[in-house]
């Protein structure tokens, strides 16, 4: 008898022990701070007009569930399907297109477009799924110059620019909102003379031009997956807030990443979207 209540309490300690060391790679949560499955989360992206991706840029798993859901959306939506990022900016359209369409080369595609360090692990799987499938895939961030003139001289300085240079940012005036979620932590690491006002105004720009494109290449019935650094929709802000504003009917569905040691959601982090991608803090990097 003693063995086996020995044999039994050894087998219940096996599974706690098992239990802690379980280790998810990731968990996802919606608004609720329910757990749901991913095929939840893909089911709700099927029903929006547009889905932001909150990434975090140096994390492979924002990036290998990018992948896979445009794959799966692809699935359902076919032709349906638009992607884009801020990774690319709209002074890059073309040679994004040229190489899209396969009329120039890899090399000339890397030579002359401006690419982020990480392009190759993390973004090029999206671009060469959108070129193998015929999808088009747009360039929706401000290209980086006039978002360091604003930084450096205030919004201002854009009404200063030629009208061609205009055509690769969104329609001036640009309103900006202090209220607007995550602005008011802006001002804050700003400083500066003018109280972190112009380092605000430089990403009010970058969300306005992004929702922008977004606007200008989506139509109804089709579906525009985006995907951002997480700061640019979390909280539905920024992007979220400059796409609602110009169209309150769009369906937007907001996907935020998070890093945690405990893998616990709380209030805080529920605010983030409809889903909520929690990784381990220890999770390796891209870079």
């Amino acid at each position: 008898m003693k063995i086996s209540i020995i044999s039994l309490l050894l087998g219940i300690l096996a599974i706690s022990v098992s239990a802690q060391n379980t280790k998810p790679a990731y968990l996802i949560f919606d608004s609720e701070g329910k757990e749901v499955n991913y095929n939840e989360m893909l089911q709700e992206a099927l029903k929006a007009d547009v889905v932001l991706f909150g990434e975090l840029h140096n994390n492979p798993i924002c990036h290998w569930l990018q992948y896979e859901l445009v794959k799966d959306i692809h699935w359902e939506a076919g032709d349906n399907l638009i992607i884009g990022s801020e990774v690319f900016e709209r002074d890059d359209q073309i040679i994004l297109n040229e190489y899209l369409n396969g009329d120039i080369q890899e090399r000339n595609f890397n030579n002359e477009i401006k690419l982020w360090d990480n392009y190759n692990t993390d973004y090029k799987p999206l671009v060469e799924f959108a070129k193998g499938n015929g999808l088009p895939f747009i360039a929706t961030n401000i290209p980086r110059r006039y978002a360091s003139m604003v930084h450096h001289n205030g919004l201002s300085v854009l009404d200063g620019i030629s009208e061609s240079a205009k055509d690769f940012i969104m329609p001036l005036p640009l309103e900006v909102n202090a209220d607007t979620p995550g602005y008011d932590f802006l001002l804050e690491m700003g400083g500066g003379e003018d109280g972190g006002e112009s380092f605000m105004q430089a990403q009010a720009v970058k969300d306005a031009t992004m929702a922008y494109s977004i606007l200008e290449h989506w139509k109804k019935g089709k579906l525009f997956f985006h995907f951002n650094g997480d700061f640019h929709s979390a909280e539905y802000g920024g992007i979220y807030w400059y796409l609602k504003k110009s169209k309150k009917k769009l369906k937007v569905m907001v996907i935020s990443s998070v890093e945690s040691m405990e893998m616990e959601i709380d209030d805080e982090i529920k605010k983030n979207g409809d889903y909520i991608i929690m990784v381990p803090q220890t999770m390796t990097k891209t870079y």
